[in-house]
């Protein structure tokens, strides 16, 4: 049975609160991320380098280098004149390693303290500390290294509200037909960040002040610190709390929805553990994580040892593929919620875009490991179609919680990317375990092990994944749903003139 409401005329769109909202949450993920990847290029010029690894040891000379392996031997030898510290690479690791000590404690708490206390403060509050401990860095680093170590963790913990906070937002900012678009546009904030961060540090470590590395943090902690007093000032917890909203805007918005507050007095923890929907969004965050860890990590490694690009050529091409993941994803938000509308079911949209990520980047990995140095330009093409079609798991899985239970959609998310951190701490091991000769028979089978992964989480998805609203999830004062949301019987009048209804009728979540 497909249900329809009808769509008041007036209501905004790109000028509304819940855009509003949007566009200052791209901003929030574009430095959640900037603090927490300037350490891996600000260490390149922060610790000196050990040139006796690449020229000591009599066997490995610029005579008897290949022309591609000299350009990497002297880029890699290439020092900054302002490096101060003198760790080794174990120090190196630890103190790179040290965010995701952190990133594991506060996703569930993080996901019901915003449902209990509202997101705005749960973000605002946790971003003012990822700013501090961003602009203590160079002063610590100075001290001690432990220092450092220290406020990594720190961010890590802070961080890892961010993600199950903002789900508990749009569970009550986003309706239905506008999920896909609105949380593929925020989330894609952080591969702004990602690809800024790697681009801007590069340019800061050598031209900026304070020895370059420091201003690298202390930028980025002041943007950083300006945002969060940003947010403050601009979102509310939910659309009826928001002073300037319109009475159209929040009545299409509450009544689509079928909340009137989204605060979760009590949780049903049992029935979110055993709820199936959400172990088929588990199975696919865990497989793609294990993908993007990978990828993340390794393909700069991957690019000089088997393709033989040059260091500066290198940073630049990693960066591509990121760059297509971000248009896929704000592109694809679009084109499902345009097909939810127009066309297609929600459960259809949501295990279709899905299997298309997932199925469309195995058979890219595997693809790549039988590209040759001589064909580099089509590994670089491969590994961004892979990359590229990830942006689709935004209007998959990453927004599925907030169809089935949009009330518990933070703390369902927090749980699932508990789990799912785990492959950022796995991935590059095994990735390491399997190269130790980074010969490209060997990094073939590091893109086997994650086509295999996400091949096996698409047919999961593909054939579990519900979007129905689970019964504990529904609003007690509320008889609608968020696959099927209330007709708007009559909307209040607004300076003395009753509003106009278009007749329009969406088409919401058609079962299959």
């Amino acid at each position: 049975m497909t249900e329809k409401y009808v769509v008041p005329e007036g209501v905004p769109v790109f000028t509304s609160k819940r855009w509003i909202l949007a566009y200052t949450a791209i901003f929030g993920f574009f430095f959640l991320y900037c603090v927490r990847t300037n350490i891996s290029v600000a260490i390149v010029c922060m610790v000196k380098s050990q040139q006796m690894n690449i020229t000591a040891g009599g066997n490995l000379t610029q005579e008897n280098l290949s022309d591609m392996t000299k350009s990497c031997a002297n880029e890699a030898s290439k020092t900054f004149d302002t490096t101060e510290f003198e760790w080794d690479k174990s120090t190196q690791s630890a103190i790179l390693s040290s965010f995701f000590y952190g990133y594991f404690i506060l996703q569930i708490p993080g996901g019901w303290l915003a449902g209990r206390f509202g997101g705005k403060k749960v973000i605002g509050s946790m971003f003012v500390v990822n700013a501090l401990t961003t602009l203590l860095v160079p002063v610590c680093a100075r001290l001690d290294y432990r220092l450092v170590m220290a406020l990594r963790i720190l961010l890590g913990i802070s961080s890892s509200v961010t993600y199950p906070a903002m789900q508990t937002m749009w569970g009550v900012w986003a309706p239905p037909l506008e999920r896909s678009r609105l949380a593929s546009f925020t989330y894609s904030g952080s591969l702004i960040g990602n690809i800024f961060t790697f681009s801007a540090s590069g340019l800061l470590c050598e031209y900026g002040f304070d020895n370059g590395w420091g201003s690298i943090f202390y930028i980025i902690g002041t943007g950083t610190l300006l945002w969060a007093g940003l947010w403050m000032f601009v979102v509310a917890d939910t659309p009826s709390e928001h002073p300037t909203i319109t009475k159209l805007e929040q009545r299409y918005i509450i009544d689509s929805i079928g909340d009137k507050d989204g605060k979760v007095l009590s949780t049903p923890w049992k029935k979110l553990f055993l709820c199936r929907a959400n172990w088929s969004c588990l199975a696919a965050h865990f497989c793609n994580n294990w993908m993007h860890y990978t990828l993340m990590t390794s393909l700069p490694t991957f690019m000089k040892a088997v393709l033989k690009f040059d260091i500066k050529t290198n940073g630049l091409l990693s960066a591509v593929p990121y760059i297509a993941m971000v248009v896929v994803s704000i592109a694809g938000g679009h084109v499902a919620d345009w097909l939810r509308k127009n066309y297609l079911s929600t459960r259809f949209v949501r295990r279709s875009f899905q299997s298309i990520s997932f199925l469309g980047s195995a058979a890219c990995l595997v693809g790549v490991g039988f590209v040759t140095c001589e064909n580099r330009y089509v590994a670089v093409a491969l590994l961004t179609t892979a990359v590229g079609l990830e942006g689709l798991v935004n209007s998959g899985f990453m927004v599925n919680t907030i169809d089935f239970a949009p009330r518990y959609a933070g703390l369902l998310f927090g749980i699932n990317n508990t789990i799912s951190t785990i492959p950022g701490m796995l991935a590059p091991l095994v990735a390491g375990a399997l190269t130790p000769n980074d010969t490209p028979e060997e990094w073939r089978n590091v893109f086997y092990v994650c086509a295999g992964l996400i091949f096996l989480a698409a047919l999961v998805f593909g054939f579990t994944a519900q979007t129905d609203l689970e019964p504990w999830a529904r609003a007690a004062d509320s008889e609608s749903t968020v696959a099927h949301p209330t007709p708007i019987k009559k909307l209040p009048e607004e300076n003395g003139v009753e509003p106009k209804l278009n007749k329009l009728s969406i088409i919401c979540s058609e079962r299959l």
